[in-house]
């Protein structure tokens, strides 16, 4: 069978697979759901072109770090052609274990346990059926492989799972802000006492990559309209759960089933392999057509949840610096109970309240290294003139406030 195959990808052009044992990855059952997962949740109901997918995504990554690598054996720093094929391996199966719709069902669907948590063990699982070919990889993605570097490529501040979701996402939402010059900052690319640095010509660019980040969080991730989406199918999935875990009958695929009618803890999903198994068949389809038949259940708030998703009627969202008011929580509350006859348990389905947080550049996670012209090594926030930088590296926490349209 032929395995050199070429991908023709709508942001950067041709993809070629480079190794055999990357191609049967990509056509392994594991990495062929991401096709049906959408890389931005609820985010098409506000930008119409946002459907596209996991599967995109890791592909794209995968084309960064074969550009990456190329640019620093350039620069004299050897990389071997093993390490080579596991740091794209790392990076095509960093998002493996993201669940249906991406970030807003994380945690919901298995409490306490993030799809990271689950990639590596999706990667154990594919190492195994391997015959433990993807070892040196699994110890690139966890940080475990004794150089940093390549770790840092897969998993930092400026990795190419950012770089590539910035200019996928704005190029599919539309959203020019998100545009970022990949292709230059990964040729400023070098590495210095194990860590990868920017060379300072790159300063500007890199500035413009962490204020990209932060514009399209505000604008597109954290977009009031895509909280609404988001928060209202977080609250079907846990009515849904609340129901079937009380003996209510309702609709699942099976693979829903299995994660719906009975709690599943860490320790469980961890240590039971059918868990696992059974999340690796679950995806955004098994969502959707349990909502769609749920719109007409005959409890009225799982009812009027999914009917309102169904048809786009979402969930007014108030963004503010300070906590709501609680008497303003209080009088919709009276109002939610009163107008749908609901509990007052059940009232909190259609008015509540959460925080959302940005932050564009953290200087304590993994910092984001310039090395200047005299071999000194300073952090982006010290070497650039920007004072802007300052702010960015600032974590901004808001307060939300939702509640059905209807009450006001």
């Amino acid at each position: 069978m032929n395995k050199k195959k070429i991908i023709n990808d709508p942001v950067y052009g041709f993809i070629s697979i480079p190794t055999e044992l990357i191609f049967d990855l990509i056509e392994h059952p594991y990495f062929q759901r991401l096709r049906y997962i959408k890389q931005l949740g609820m985010t098409h109901l506000v930008y119409p072109g946002a459907l596209h997918t996991r599967f995109h995504h890791a592909l794209g990554a995968m084309y960064l770090m074969g550009m990456a690598i190329e640019t620093l054996r350039n620069k004299g720093h050897e990389i071997s052609r093993s390490e080579e094929e596991a740091v794209i391996i790392a990076i095509l199966l960093h998002d493996v274990g993201h669940g249906p719709f991406s970030h807003a069902l994380e945690e919901i669907i298995v409490e306490g346990i993030s799809h990271e948590d689950i990639s590596s063990m999706l990667m154990s699982k594919l190492n195994e059926q391997f015959d433990g070919r993807l070892a040196m990889a699994i110890n690139i993605f966890n940080g475990t492989y004794q150089r940093e570097f390549l770790h840092q490529l897969v998993s930092s501040q400026l990795d190419m799972d950012r770089m590539d979701y910035l200019n996928r996402d704005s190029f599919f939402t539309g959203v020019s802000e998100g545009v970022i010059s990949s292709d230059r900052i990964i040729k400023m690319l070098n590495v210095k006492d194990d860590h990868i640095t920017v060379e300072e010509k790159g300063i500007y660019s890199v500035e413009k990559f962490l204020i990209a980040r932060r514009l399209m969080y505000w604008q597109v991730y954290l977009h009031k309209t895509v909280i609404a989406a988001e928060q209202l199918l977080a609250k079907i999935l846990k009515r849904s759960r609340e129901l079937a875990l009380s003996g209510e009958s309702v609709f699942t695929t099976p693979a829903l089933n299995h994660f719906l009618k009975k709690p599943i803890s860490r320790d469980a999903f961890i240590n039971e392999d059918h868990h696992l198994e059974t999340f690796a068949t679950l995806d955004d389809t098994d969502i959707m057509a349990a909502v769609k038949v749920w719109a007409t259940h005959r409890d009225p708030v799982l009812a009027r949840l999914c009917s309102n998703l169904v048809h786009r009627v979402l969930y007014k969202v108030d963004i503010t610096n300070e906590a709501p008011d609680k008497k303003l929580i209080a009088s919709l509350t009276v109002r939610a109970v009163e107008k749908y006859g609901l509990t007052g348990h059940e009232a909190s389905y259609f008015v509540f309240e959460d925080t959302i947080r940005n932050n564009a550049y953290n200087s304590g996670d993994g910092r984001i290294r310039i090395l200047m012209k005299n071999g000194s090594i300073k952090d982006i926030a010290e070497a650039s003139d920007n004072s802007n930088l300052e702010a960015l590296a600032k974590t901004v926490k808001k307060y939300i406030l939702c509640y059905d349209k209807k009450l006001v």
